[in-house]
């Protein structure tokens, strides 16, 4: 079959992110796509009704006000929980989403809410898929590679690199969108030398806490991204200079 050279394309704002779908192939329109997609914005939005931290009747803000126990959160809660504790001890505390006894899963929540909605389009027969979330994206492709550009963290209306992806993820972390929010736990500090991170693995819930997890380390950066087992990318420090993994 011929795969349209411009894929199709859906936008629609959920978690307070834009959340865009690029299909390519046989069931790139139509009634199929139609309904993956809404079941894609159905798991966002139920993953925001339970992590938000901006919404007051959120599961994580009902905690962080002791309304409820941690022992009576929903089990995706604990499964992100263990995701950011596995990530912690990696960090030696680096990384952490608790700062003076209050929850912030978002380093770990967007990447893995992502993931588990692209599910919903796996069984899209004959379709290559591009899904992404304010950047970082989860994409696969019987066909041609998906070309994704990587921003620059140093000046965001320019691209850094570009690599191609036929099946796995692709997240960035840095601050370049939303200024000094990034820290390392251990500190409180935001991290000296470095201007961003991209990684691409297997999975995003993988590629956005160890690019998250990367940032906040600073310096040590590429020598812990180059020991984790199946990731690769890009570090992009202070002055300019880059470094792959």
């Amino acid at each position: 079959m011929t795969i349209p050279t411009a894929p199709t394309r859906r936008v629609e704002h959920v978690m307070g992110l834009p959340i865009s779908l690029a299909l390519r192939g046989r069931n790139a329109e139509g009634p199929a796509a139609d309904i993956a997609w809404r079941a894609v914005l159905y798991s966002l939005r139920a993953a925001d009704h339970v992590f938000s931290t901006y919404r007051a009747d959120s599961v994580v803000s009902r905690l962080n006000r002791g309304e409820i126990a941690l022992d009576d959160a929903p089990t995706e809660v604990h499964e992100v929980l263990a995701i950011a504790e596995r990530a912690r001890r990696a960090t030696d505390g680096a990384f952490s989403v608790w700062r003076d006894g209050t929850l912030d899963p978002s380093g770990v929540v967007k990447g893995w809410a992502v993931q588990r909605a692209s599910a919903a389009l796996r069984d899209l027969p004959d379709t290559d898929v591009c899904l992404a979330a304010g950047g970082d994206l989860v994409a696969w492709s019987a066909h041609e590679p998906w070309r994704i550009g990587i921003e620059d963290p140093r000046d965001p209306t320019g691209l850094i690199a570009t690599v191609p992806v036929t099946d796995g993820a692709v997240a960035s972390s840095g601050t370049a969108h939303r200024g000094t929010h990034l820290v390392d736990a251990r500190t409180g500090a935001a991290p000296a030398g470095i201007a961003g991170v991209t990684v691409l693995a297997a999975s995003l819930t993988d590629a956005d806490v160890d690019a998250t997890a990367a940032y906040a380390l600073g310096p040590d950066a590429l020598t812990w991204l180059r020991r984790r087992v199946g990731r690769t990318g890009l570090v992009v420090w202070a002055d300019g200079t880059t470094a792959t993994f």
